[in-house]
């Protein structure tokens, strides 16, 4: 893992939280953006944590760069700021999730598993905020688009917005992880989304799952 704050202090703090778990290794650090963009580029990471309010790069700048790359790794969002705008750019960036400074020594060891299980991680404000803008959506008059799914799809689909492992989801489906894995492609590049907060978001939308 790489750790990404411009703070010293917090990254020992969050250091010393993480490197408590015997999964989880912080195996470099960097104290802005643009430090830690050069440092994926000599060292392989499975998971970035990136601080959003740095200097000289931010972390949503840096989680950019980093989704550039031709196989990036996962992105965690650390914030002080319970700012839904910062959220949902995020996710729209691709990050994994987002973990408020204030609960980091609660929050960041499950969203860092979360986050390596290719699982979104949403701390119950933002899940707040993923409701608020599908009840926004609906008080627009927006229509949710006809589902370019196939039937198969529209199931998985499901399932990994009811929070789903692939494991799971093959067994639920008697089908290979692998078809599973294929089939989860297939719909991020349909409806043109790359994480699972997206997917979840969609399938509120179309009336799959409950918000």
């Amino acid at each position: 893992m790489l750790l990404a704050d411009d703070h010293a202090l917090v990254r020992h703090g969050v250091r010393l939280i993480l490197e408590q778990q015997p999964d989880i290794e912080v195996v470099a650090e960097a104290s802005d953006g643009a430090e830690a963009v050069a440092l994926l580029r000599e060292i392989d990471v499975d998971l970035v944590v990136l601080d959003i309010a740095m200097p000289t790069m931010t972390g949503l700048q840096a989680a950019r760069e980093i989704n550039r790359r031709r196989e990036p790794p996962r992105i965690l969002m650390l914030s002080m700021h319970d700012n839904e705008q910062y959220f949902f750019e995020a996710l729209k960036l691709g990050a994994s999730g987002y973990v408020l400074k204030s609960v980091v020594d609660e929050d960041l060891v499950e969203a860092c598993r979360a986050a390596m299980r290719d699982e979104a991680f949403v701390y119950p404000g933002a899940m707040g905020a993923l409701v608020r803008d599908y009840l926004d959506r609906l008080a627009r008059g927006e229509r949710v688009p006809e589902t370019v799914l196939t039937p198969r799809e529209d199931e998985v689909l499901k399932l990994i917005a009811e929070g789903r492992s692939t494991r799971e989801i093959a067994t639920i489906l008697s089908i290979s992880v692998k078809t599973v894995e294929k089939h989860r492609s297939h719909i991020l590049a349909r409806l043109g989304m790359s994480d699972r907060t997206q997917l979840t978001r969609y399938a509120i939308r179309a009336g799959l799952v409950e918000p």
